[in-house]
């Protein structure tokens, strides 16, 4: 067992998230293990870009309320406490809403040493808007 006292937080590339987003990792996988997992918060607006999971993606609400959105147009409003599942392969985003701050534990199971995302190019202002993004 390890305790793991210090975990820096650093501040989300811009090529994959829109907005001020921070990182605190988690957990980082080590063969064998192959769970990935990081705290991450979202100002207000802030998103990521369209992505996947090769097995999929577990989000666990611990702060405000957020956004979760598939390409079929299929939004899911989160609030702490809340768990949403997102299928293997299937290309969606996450963040907040345009007024609230939202933060979520993301957990992830690679393979082959990564965490087997699939980054895609950012969620336009359109379809952010779509979503209810000022509806906090």
């Amino acid at each position: 067992m390890q305790h793991v006292t210090d975990t820096v937080t650093v501040k989300a590339p811009a090529e994959r998230f829109t907005g001020d987003v921070y990182l605190d990792p988690i957990e980082t996988p080590a063969e064998p293990a192959r769970l990935a997992s990081a705290l991450v918060r979202f100002t207000p607006g802030a998103r990521t870009n369209w992505h996947s999971h090769l097995n999929g993606q577990t989000l666990y609400v611990t702060e405000g309320v957020g956004l979760v959105g598939t390409r079929d147009g299929k939004v899911v409003r989160v609030r702490a406490g809340q768990v949403v599942g997102c299928p293997a392969g299937e290309e969606h985003w996450h963040g907040a809403t345009g007024t609230t701050l939202m933060a979520h534990v993301a957990m992830v199971v690679g393979a082959d040493g990564t965490d087997g995302t699939t980054w895609l190019e950012p969620v336009t202002d359109e379809q952010y808007s779509a979503a209810g993004d000022g509806n906090g």
